[in-house]
Protein backbone atom coordinates (compact mmCIF):
# COMPACT_ATOMS: atom_id res chain seq x y z
CA UNK A 1 0.00 0.00 0.00
CA UNK A 2 1.16 2.99 -0.75
CA UNK A 3 1.24 5.50 2.08
CA UNK A 4 2.24 9.69 1.78
CA UNK A 5 2.51 12.08 4.68
CA UNK A 6 1.18 15.55 3.86
CA UNK A 7 1.02 18.09 5.91
CA UNK A 8 -2.95 17.78 6.04
CA UNK A 9 -2.09 14.13 7.70
CA UNK A 10 -1.66 10.69 5.63
CA UNK A 11 -2.96 9.88 2.39
CA UNK A 12 -3.50 6.19 1.18
CA UNK A 13 -4.23 5.27 -2.66
CA UNK A 14 -7.29 4.18 -2.12
CA UNK A 15 -6.53 2.16 -5.33
CA UNK A 16 -3.17 0.45 -3.72
CA UNK A 17 -5.65 -2.73 -2.60
CA UNK A 18 -7.30 -2.68 -6.13
CA UNK A 19 -8.40 -6.33 -7.38
CA UNK A 20 -9.59 -5.95 -11.24
CA UNK A 21 -12.89 -7.68 -11.92
CA UNK A 22 -12.55 -11.11 -12.75
CA UNK A 23 -15.79 -11.51 -15.59
CA UNK A 24 -17.16 -15.26 -15.80
CA UNK A 25 -19.18 -14.27 -18.69
CA UNK A 26 -17.83 -13.27 -22.18
CA UNK A 27 -20.56 -10.91 -22.58
CA UNK A 28 -20.72 -8.79 -19.12
CA UNK A 29 -16.52 -8.54 -19.75
CA UNK A 30 -17.73 -7.11 -23.48
CA UNK A 31 -20.67 -4.77 -22.58
CA UNK A 32 -18.33 -3.32 -19.63
CA UNK A 33 -14.86 -3.36 -21.05
CA UNK A 34 -15.70 -2.66 -24.66
CA UNK A 35 -16.51 0.78 -26.21
CA UNK A 36 -19.28 1.63 -27.86
CA UNK A 37 -17.27 2.44 -30.86
CA UNK A 38 -16.86 -1.56 -31.54
CA UNK A 39 -20.68 -2.15 -32.03
CA UNK A 40 -19.83 -0.65 -35.32
CA UNK A 41 -22.54 2.05 -35.46
CA UNK A 42 -24.00 1.71 -38.94
CA UNK A 43 -23.94 4.38 -41.34
CA UNK A 44 -26.62 6.87 -41.13
CA UNK A 45 -28.37 9.41 -43.16
CA UNK A 46 -28.90 12.76 -42.12
CA UNK A 47 -31.46 15.43 -43.10
CA UNK A 48 -31.25 19.23 -41.94
CA UNK A 49 -34.22 20.46 -40.02
CA UNK A 50 -36.05 22.72 -42.68
CA UNK A 51 -36.47 20.20 -44.73
CA UNK A 52 -40.24 18.93 -45.41
CA UNK A 53 -41.67 16.13 -43.75
CA UNK A 54 -42.80 14.53 -46.68
CA UNK A 55 -39.45 15.14 -48.20
CA UNK A 56 -37.92 13.15 -45.22
CA UNK A 57 -40.39 9.93 -45.88
CA UNK A 58 -39.25 9.97 -49.10
CA UNK A 59 -36.02 9.51 -47.43
CA UNK A 60 -37.28 6.92 -45.53
CA UNK A 61 -39.37 5.03 -48.02
CA UNK A 62 -36.71 5.25 -50.47
CA UNK A 63 -33.94 3.87 -48.64
CA UNK A 64 -36.05 1.68 -46.75
CA UNK A 65 -34.59 2.67 -43.52
CA UNK A 66 -36.48 3.75 -40.19
CA UNK A 67 -34.39 6.79 -38.52
CA UNK A 68 -32.90 10.45 -40.20
CA UNK A 69 -30.38 12.10 -37.69
CA UNK A 70 -31.53 15.52 -37.82
CA UNK A 71 -28.22 17.73 -38.26
CA UNK A 72 -27.96 21.30 -39.04
CA UNK A 73 -24.28 23.67 -38.71
CA UNK A 74 -22.81 19.72 -38.12
CA UNK A 75 -24.27 19.34 -35.18
CA UNK A 76 -26.74 16.93 -34.07
CA UNK A 77 -30.43 18.64 -33.28
CA UNK A 78 -32.89 15.73 -33.41
CA UNK A 79 -33.97 12.39 -34.91
CA UNK A 80 -36.39 11.48 -36.74
CA UNK A 81 -38.47 8.11 -36.86
CA UNK A 82 -41.11 6.01 -38.24
CA UNK A 83 -42.62 6.43 -34.71
CA UNK A 84 -42.25 10.31 -34.97
CA UNK A 85 -44.76 9.70 -38.35
CA UNK A 86 -46.89 7.49 -36.48
CA UNK A 87 -47.33 9.43 -33.32
CA UNK A 88 -47.26 13.12 -34.86
CA UNK A 89 -47.56 13.45 -38.48
CA UNK A 90 -50.66 10.53 -39.09
CA UNK A 91 -53.10 12.99 -37.98
CA UNK A 92 -52.20 15.73 -39.71
CA UNK A 93 -51.38 14.16 -42.80
CA UNK A 94 -52.81 17.04 -45.15
CA UNK A 95 -49.47 19.35 -43.86
CA UNK A 96 -46.46 17.12 -44.59
CA UNK A 97 -45.67 19.10 -47.56
CA UNK A 98 -45.37 22.25 -45.34
CA UNK A 99 -44.49 20.85 -42.37
CA UNK A 100 -40.60 20.70 -41.22
CA UNK A 101 -38.53 18.05 -39.85
CA UNK A 102 -38.29 20.53 -37.02
CA UNK A 103 -41.62 20.39 -35.77
CA UNK A 104 -41.82 16.47 -35.39
CA UNK A 105 -38.51 15.45 -34.54
CA UNK A 106 -37.51 14.26 -31.24
CA UNK A 107 -35.55 17.39 -30.40
CA UNK A 108 -32.14 16.86 -27.92
CA UNK A 109 -32.54 13.24 -28.35
CA UNK A 110 -29.89 11.04 -26.09
CA UNK A 111 -26.78 10.43 -27.28
CA UNK A 112 -24.11 7.92 -26.30
CA UNK A 113 -20.38 8.62 -26.73
CA UNK A 114 -18.21 6.12 -28.96
CA UNK A 115 -15.34 5.81 -26.21
CA UNK A 116 -18.88 4.63 -23.77
CA UNK A 117 -19.10 1.82 -22.53
CA UNK A 118 -21.12 -0.85 -24.68
CA UNK A 119 -23.17 -1.65 -21.94
CA UNK A 120 -24.35 2.40 -22.17
CA UNK A 121 -25.90 1.64 -25.74
CA UNK A 122 -28.42 -0.88 -23.85
CA UNK A 123 -28.87 1.94 -21.24
CA UNK A 124 -29.78 4.29 -23.54
CA UNK A 125 -31.88 2.41 -25.71
CA UNK A 126 -33.92 1.43 -22.52
CA UNK A 127 -33.75 4.12 -20.46
CA UNK A 128 -34.87 6.30 -23.05
CA UNK A 129 -36.93 4.40 -24.85
CA UNK A 130 -35.24 5.33 -28.75
CA UNK A 131 -34.62 2.24 -30.95
CA UNK A 132 -32.16 4.49 -32.81
CA UNK A 133 -29.67 6.61 -30.48
CA UNK A 134 -27.06 8.57 -32.46
CA UNK A 135 -23.57 7.90 -31.78
CA UNK A 136 -20.83 10.67 -31.11
CA UNK A 137 -17.22 11.39 -31.28
CA UNK A 138 -15.67 13.86 -28.45
CA UNK A 139 -15.80 17.17 -30.25
CA UNK A 140 -19.92 15.84 -30.54
CA UNK A 141 -19.78 15.11 -34.09
CA UNK A 142 -22.56 12.32 -35.38
CA UNK A 143 -20.26 9.24 -36.01
CA UNK A 144 -23.35 6.92 -36.31
CA UNK A 145 -26.33 5.27 -34.94
CA UNK A 146 -27.02 2.67 -32.40
CA UNK A 147 -29.90 0.26 -32.64
CA UNK A 148 -31.31 -2.57 -30.80
CA UNK A 149 -30.33 -5.13 -33.69
CA UNK A 150 -26.74 -3.93 -33.87
CA UNK A 151 -26.30 -4.07 -29.88
CA UNK A 152 -27.49 -8.16 -30.44
CA UNK A 153 -25.16 -8.36 -33.42
CA UNK A 154 -22.17 -7.02 -31.55
CA UNK A 155 -23.76 -9.43 -28.01
CA UNK A 156 -23.76 -12.49 -30.54
CA UNK A 157 -20.32 -11.90 -32.12
CA UNK A 158 -18.73 -11.82 -28.85
CA UNK A 159 -20.60 -15.37 -27.60
CA UNK A 160 -19.64 -17.03 -31.14
CA UNK A 161 -15.59 -16.12 -29.55
CA UNK A 162 -16.17 -17.35 -26.07
CA UNK A 163 -14.16 -20.33 -26.15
Amino acid sequence: MVSVRHHLGEFRDPLSNYEPVEYTDVLERALVEETIAAIRARPYVEIPPDHSVYRALQVLAGLRISSLLVVQAGKLVGVFTERDTLQRVACRYREIHTMQVADVMTADPVVVYETDPAVAALGAIVAAGYRHVPVLDLHDQVVGVISPRRVLAFLQDRHRQQP
